[in-house]
């Protein structure tokens, strides 16, 4: 059975006043596949995710999901879908961020029943079965009443992933999911994200865990200037004799 491309982007180009950003993003995730991005802060990580979830929008370059476009490069310019089909495209993928985004005045159940019964309309019944499941599966169900504040750091972002998986998305993005933990709280956050990968959920990871990346990933990315230097299996990006990459990965191992 042939693998589905859940995620296409074609020469993505993305400039902030001026100064490009990302220069010419090429990359392909199919289904079940586990990608980090690794590359030195600035290097453009966080923006291929941001325009990736629409929450930036390319100047130039395709932005594909299951096949359909949602941007589509015409003379060197993006052109985005209408606004009526976006909101397709967002049902595709959730986004976790390093600093979780939940709403302190919604409890842990209400901040992952939100979206699905406001955007994706399912009935409440639902939505409550969905959350106390993957409460559950999280090791969160003792919490399902509290508020943002009384959890640990990792408990939130635990939350936050429950959160995102509750609109039951084809693929999840990270962006630097453990960078404002601790290494005890850091270490319960990629248990999690383990074993996502091993129940074959599609995601794109922007991480400076140089292991945790070797042992999850099927592909790294390796990012430098707004440009994708080199891509290729763990073991492959690790062996590198790529200077900047062996650099990189020495910072973070030593």
């Amino acid at each position: 059975m042939e693998t589905v491309n859940i995620l296409e982007i074609n020469h993505m180009k993305k400039s902030f006043n001026g100064l490009g950003v990302l220069k010419d993003i090429s990359l392909t995730v199919k289904e079940g596949e586990v990608v980090s991005i690794i590359g030195p802060s600035g290097s453009g990580k966080s923006t291929i995710l941001r325009c990736a979830t629409l929450l930036e929008k390319m100047d130039g370059g395709d932005l594909i999901y299951m096949g359909e476009y949602a941007a589509e490069d015409q003379n060197g310019k993006s052109v985005y879908a209408r606004k009526s089909k976006l909101k397709k495209f967002h049902k595709y993928f959730g986004l976790v961020f390093q600093n979780f985004n939940l709403f302190p005045h919604y409890s842990v159940l209400k901040n992952i029943v939100d979206a699905p019964m406001s955007v994706d309309k399912i009935s409440r019944e639902e939505a409550y079965e969905r959350a106390d499941k993957l409460l559950k599966q999280l090791g969160l169900s003792d919490k399902r009443d509290a508020y943002p504040y009384q959890l640990s750091g990792g408990q939130q972002q635990r939350v936050s992933i429950a959160r995102a998986l509750a609109l039951q998305p084809k693929i999840l993005f990270f962006d630097e999911p453990t960078s404002a933990l601790d290494p005890m709280l850091t270490a319960e956050v990629l248990k999690v994200i383990k074993e996502l990968a091993e129940e074959k959920m599609t995601m794109i990871i922007v991480t400076h865990e140089m292991e945790f990346a070797r042992e999850l990933s099927d592909r790294i990315i390796f990012m430098e200037d707004g440009m994708i230097q080199q891509q290729g299996t763990p073991e492959e990006i690790f062996a590198s004799d790529n200077p900047r990459i062996r650099d990189f990965i020495g910072k973070f191992k030593s």
